[in-house]
């Protein structure tokens, strides 16, 4: 393997536990499927930073292949030595099954991580996945946030290969001899990701993944920033009031202006997120000094900003 290709993974790693020098990276999670992308991950990462890594794949179950595909991985990495685990739901994936397979997925890495005593768990997103990503979010209207794209940090899950191709993954297991495998899912043109992943593959246009990571991160640099501006404002400009939360939003910026928004929604009902189109709407009605809902919240525009928890609905 490209001595280039392993530093630049370390270095990537170090960056994103906070170690200065290598020898500091603690034990790292892998979440490892069998795809080239994974088993890439799975490669750099036992060149580099040897007998500290532990690794997990998930089965959901969605298909017949995906247990022998774990099987796969299992013996992968019992031949190299790597301790393994098997992940699978306690229920079946139902509803959404991109959202809930995703929900899933993290809840069994996460729950997996705690017994181990993991600080992190590194994924295999890489450039590709971020371009596809931000153009997916291009197309829907998204915002700052969301054009800031797959963060290649949050909470414990790191994702070091964001400067990577997906070229340059392939190659890796080319040269290593390991066969990946192909997951067919990948080819199902009922989901936006792939139709966005054929488009591409098509060629014809300008787009660059790693510009495309570094147009992110810098959205991603900017989103944080009005996160700590919105935080600081929030003390000047929300007050409580008995079960009611009150916004000053005079002369505001509207971006500053919705991201309190969304911290008041959050403040009287926790767990719950609003969405940008949902909270950009809300922010229009607002200026008219009109009410209206968003989730379970009762909202009322003017010169200040009343949101309260709606009263329950009486049953018939």
């Amino acid at each position: 393997m490209n001595n280039g290709l392993q530093d630049r993974f370390l270095t990537a790693v170090s960056t994103l536990t906070g170690c200065a020098v290598a020898r500091d990276i603690p034990h790292v999670g892998l979440a490892v499927s069998g795809g080239p992308d994974s088993v890439a991950l799975l490669l750099l990462a036992e060149r580099s930073l040897p007998g500290k890594i532990s690794v997990a794949t998930v089965d959901h179950g969605l298909r017949p292949d995906a247990a022998s595909e774990a099987d796969y991985v299992a013996k992968l990495c019992a031949a190299r030595g790597i301790s393994h685990q098997i992940l699978r739901p306690s229920n079946p994936i139902a509803g959404n099954l991109q959202s809930a397979a995703r929900k899933a997925r993290y809840a069994l890495l996460h729950q997996w991580a705690d017994e181990r005593r993991l600080d992190w768990i590194a994924t295999a997103h890489h450039a590709d996945d971020q371009l596809e990503t931000v153009l997916m979010r291009l197309a829907r209207g998204s915002g700052v946030s969301g054009l800031s794209g797959i963060r290649k940090k949050n909470g414990r899950i790191i994702r070091p290969l964001l400067q990577f191709t997906k070229a340059e993954l392939i190659d890796i297991c080319a040269a290593a001899g390991v066969r990946a495998i192909a997951d067919p899912s990948n080819d199902n043109a009922d989901f936006d990701r792939v139709r966005m992943r054929q488009w591409l593959a098509s060629g014809g246009h300008p787009l660059d993944p790693i510009a495309a990571v570094n147009s992110a991160a810098a959205l991603a640099e900017a989103a944080a920033a009005l996160d700590w501006m919105a935080a600081n404002l929030a003390g000047e400009r929300m007050t409580r009031t008995g079960d009611a939360i009150i916004i000053d939003p005079a002369d505001l910026p509207a971006e500053l202006a919705r991201r309190l928004i969304v911290a008041a929604a959050v403040s009287l009902s926790p767990g719950y997120r609003p969405r940008g189109p949902a909270v950009s709407r809300l922010h229009a009605k607002l200026l008219a000094g009109e009410k209206a809902m968003i989730g379970d919240i009762l909202c009322a525009g003017g010169k200040l900003w009343r949101f309260c928890l709606a009263p329950p609905r009486q049953k018939r």
